[in-house]
């Protein structure tokens, strides 16, 4: 199944589960009624920004439209991953471990080309961000400036606020990204 169509089943079950309207769940996300039809129809790839505003406004985690069922004890492929590209489509980010009620984490992958940027909405005011770069050179813009990362170093901070991951390097930067729901 492709990520719109998971995406799509997931948004109209929760929205559902709340008893919300396209119209209601629009003005609290500020996504268009037009384009949350879309979604749920699993029409398009909606944005990574866009994902976002819709978990935000159903208060669940990002993974909650994202998430298939699987077995704890399966092995994850890389290549049946579901792939976002970033919004200026010069990366990707894939899901390997979504949120649910057990675990409380969720882990990603992020890939960002030369001269992308992806630039992060606030995940929730109970969320932790941990980030290791795995390879090639990270900028990563928070709030108390800009810190530049390298391969093998890693930074964590309260992920409630809007941050900016820059690929500040000639060759593909390689993220692992843990959100943590406190």
């Amino acid at each position: 199944m492709d990520i719109s169509a998971i995406i799509g089943e997931n948004l109209r079950r929760i929205r559902q589960e709340r008893n919300l309207s396209l119209g209601q769940l629009a003005a609290r996300s500020g996504v268009s009624k037009v384009l949350l039809s879309q979604i749920e129809r699993g029409d398009g790839n909606p944005s990574i920004s866009t994902v976002w505003k819709i978990a935000d406004a159903l208060q669940v985690p990002y993974t909650a439209l994202l998430d298939r069922e699987r077995d704890g004890g399966t092995v994850v492929s890389f290549a049946d991953l579901p792939v976002q590209r970033l919004d200026d489509g010069r990366g990707e980010l894939r899901c390997y471990y979504p949120h649910t009620r057990e675990r409380i984490f969720e882990l990603f992958r992020m890939t960002v080309l030369p001269g992308g940027a992806h630039v992060a909405q606030g995940h929730g005011e109970r969320t932790d961000e941990y980030v290791l770069v795995v390879a090639g050179t990270l900028q990563i813009e928070l709030d108390d400036g800009a810190h530049t990362l390298g391969a093998g170093d890693a930074i964590s901070f309260h992920s409630n606020r809007a941050h900016t991951y820059r690929n500040a390097g000639g060759g593909a930067l390689s993220l692992v990204i843990v959100n943590y729901y406190r």
